[in-house]
């Protein structure tokens, strides 16, 4: 593959991680995307407990990933998420 095509599909790879990433907080937590920047663990009533572990758990699904304890307690916001998993999960956004 010429090397413009391996970069092309890197950037669908990551628009297609992060359209991924921003579906799972929406459908999980009833948020719209305009919602998500900045967006923290319990400023909105379904990201509690519950929905913070339904959270976790759509996010090992989709990314086919299993997430560590540490991992799931520090994943505190919209973007902290993000870093873990960029960082622990290789996960390019």
């Amino acid at each position: 593959m010429p090397k413009e095509g391996i970069l092309k599909k890197r950037e669908v790879d990551k628009m297609t991680n992060l359209e991924n990433y921003v579906q799972a907080f929406c459908e999980t937590l009833e948020v719209s995307e305009e919602q998500l920047t900045g967006l923290k663990y319990q400023d909105v009533p379904l990201w509690d407990s519950v929905g913070h572990m339904n959270l976790i758990a759509r996010l090992e699904e989709v990314f086919d990933i299993m997430m560590d304890t540490d991992d799931i307690i520090d994943f505190s916001s919209f973007e902290k998420g993000k870093e873990i998993l960029g960082n622990n999960y290789d996960v390019v956004f």
